[in-house]
């Protein structure tokens, strides 16, 4: 079965995940996806909260900048909360913003090696490994975790060129996908992931989870198109859905069979009611989407 989510966008104030992660528990949602997009909210302790406040909910944090983060605290937060949460933590991680990164003097020269050598070291951190390494911008001496998660958790990897989409492939256990990508571009998604998982002799699950701008309600089109006029993005039909359920729906079902293991419903920044998109996502769409 297809998995769906909604993202909390980080444009409202944090006093407002906790009714929203209530919204979505209580309707039966089965994910709810955060941002560490600067200067807002923080990813794990946003997520952190909304575990706390659910029970069953899974809670994504797509994506953490790696520029900002030290990967042995990057590997302690997630240890974290998977042991207090077991399977229900999602971690994703990627290059950032440039711009963002560079306001804070974290921009790296080579954001590719940056985060291969960050996701090499994380998942071994998480396998409970004691790791020493010496790269271009990882050191680490002789680092483990005192309290690993009790199984390994999978780490993906936000992406968008095709070097990342092939480093996801090979070094993450799944990719994350914006939502700008067209249901072609999904598909070429894929292709550039399986190279890299073949050139890494990997066969293991690789989820891709994908985002999907998405309005519905008075206006939706037109919130929807300055959304993505906003963004910067291509105003083509396959980059968003406005609409009621069935067609909220029938978007789902394209990126899905171009490639995508999950969709995140991507509400407009000006959503007037985020915890109804959420019943609405719940309620309507789910039922609708295998």
């Amino acid at each position: 079965m297809t998995a769906l989510g909604v993202v909390f966008r980080p444009q409202l104030p944090p006093e407002r995940l906790r009714a929203l992660a209530r919204a979505a528990e209580d309707s039966g949602l089965e994910e709810l996806w955060l941002w560490e997009d600067c200067f807002l909210e923080g990813g794990i302790s946003a997520a952190a909260a909304a575990l706390a406040w659910t029970e069953r909910l899974k809670v994504g944090v797509g994506l953490l900048p790696v520029p900002l983060r030290n990967v042995a605290i990057t590997a302690m937060e997630a240890a974290t909360l998977h042991r207090l949460f077991p399977g229900r933590a999602v971690v994703g991680v990627g290059h950032g913003v440039q711009d963002w990164m560079g306001q804070v003097g974290a921009r790296a020269e080579s954001p590719v090696t940056l985060l291969r050598e960050h996701l090499d070291a994380l998942r071994a951190l998480l396998r409970g490994e004691r790791v020493t390494v010496s790269g271009r911008y990882v050191k680490l001496d002789g680092v483990a975790l005192d309290w690993p998660p009790a199984g390994a958790p999978e780490v993906l990897t936000g992406a968008t060129g095709p070097r990342t989409l092939r480093l996801s492939g090979e070094a993450a256990d799944g990719t994350i996908l914006t939502a700008s990508t067209a249901p072609e571009g999904v598909r070429r998604a894929r292709r550039l992931i399986d190279e890299g998982r073949k050139a890494a002799g990997r066969a293991d699950r690789h989820r891709v989870v994908v985002y999907l701008h998405t309005a519905t309600g008075p206006g939706a089109a037109a919130r929807l198109r300055a959304e993505i006029e906003a963004n910067g993005e291509d105003p083509v039909p396959e980059h968003g859905v406005a609409g009621d359920a069935g067609a909220v729906a029938k978007a789902v079902q394209r990126l899905v069979d171009a490639g995508a293991d999950t969709v995140v419903l991507q509400p407009t920044a000006d959503e007037p009611d985020p915890e109804r998109f959420v019943r609405f996502v719940a309620e309507e769409v789910r039922p609708l989407v295998p």
